[in-house]
């Protein structure tokens, strides 16, 4: 009951980034899968038939809010479908021991340039609420993206969202609303093909499934109501930094570098980190800050308006 209780808070915490900035419950909760001890294929296989709910319950939310583009969905979705099927097949033919630093590597990757794409140079925002994208651009996106997904554990998100957010052609809550509703079809196929790779091996870790699945259902809907009110920034770099320490510190321990130099990588890491982290606040603050301004502008009264009482009459 207690190990339930823990897995349906990751899958809380997952869930609440991941429709905050649209990625990062795949990477998040493998991460946490994997540094526990759970085998690299079955962490990613037990996130995605966790992620089939999720992301069904997820998608549901963003359309009641109008968050979602379907031609974005299908265009994103079929190829990303196909892309997570056969790394799912990748992933399931590799050995445990083989898996567990490729996974790692992959969702350090991911977790960099989620940490930099948000601090350094975030995402840009536009009005739109269709995107302009064809399928010859997002076709190929969603494949790979499905592809490095099921591979590696997690980077959905990061890969597609980030990538339309950074064309600045679409509005940010139209893009993660329709990469999250997208997701459903590469969670289904990512699970059939661990079906069919690890066999009823798949299935071993139903608890953590069912947790998973139970968190991020419940956060799901707020997560949606909170996707134009979270500082994204803030949150992706901070995100992004637990990615990297979490996975860091596995491949440490797979190829067993020294203590010292351990914790050398450590302090530089980490006082990066923050320094992304101060960025990021002072970023967030600024905006606001903007946008405040910007608000009061347009609510100042214009001298026409102050020489007329509440009747329209001229004082």
């Amino acid at each position: 009951m207690l190990n339930l209780l823990v897995f349906t808070l990751v899958g809380v915490g997952a869930q609440l980034v991941d429709g905050a900035l649209g990625m990062a419950f795949g990477v998040t909760a493998t991460t946490l899968l994997i540094f526990s001890g759970v085998g690299a294929a079955h962490a990613s296989a037990a996130v995605h038939l966790a992620e089939v709910g999720t992301t069904l319950v997820s998608g549901v939310a963003h359309w009641r809010f109008r968050n979602i583009d379907w031609k974005v969905v299908l265009r994103l979705g079929v190829p990303g479908a196909i892309g997570a099927f056969l790394g799912a097949t990748v992933l399931s033919g590799l050995s445990t021991e083989a898996a567990v630093p490729v996974t790692a590597t992959i969702l350090l990757i991911i977790g960099v340039y989620v940490a930099l794409r948000f601090s350094v140079r975030p995402p840009a925002v536009a009005d739109a609420r269709t995107s302009p994208h064809s399928a010859k651009f997002l076709s190929p996106l969603g494949f790979f993206g499905g592809f490095i997904d099921a591979s590696g554990g997690g980077g959905w998100g990061p890969i597609t969202t980030s990538t339309l957010l950074s064309r600045g052609k679409t509005a940010p809550r139209t893009v993660i609303g329709s990469v999250s509703a997208s997701e459903f079809l590469v969670a289904v196929a990512a699970s059939v093909g661990f079906l069919i790779g690890l066999g009823r091996e798949s299935l071993d870790n139903l608890l953590i499934v069912a947790g998973l699945a139970i968190g991020g259902a419940l956060a799901a809907p707020v997560a949606a109501w909170l996707v134009s009110r979270v500082p994204a920034t803030l949150l992706g770099t901070a995100v992004g930094g637990v990615i990297v320490v979490t996975n860091l510190y596995k491949l440490f321990d797979t190829f067993e570098v020294s203590s010292t130099v351990a914790t050398l990588l450590y302090i530089l890491l980490i006082a990066g980190w923050i320094t992304l982290l101060v960025v990021s606040w002072k970023r967030s603050k600024l905006t606001a800050a903007e946008s405040s301004g910007g608000l009061e502008k347009l609510e100042a009264p214009t001298p026409a308006a102050l020489q007329e009482d509440p009747q329209g009459q001229k004082i």
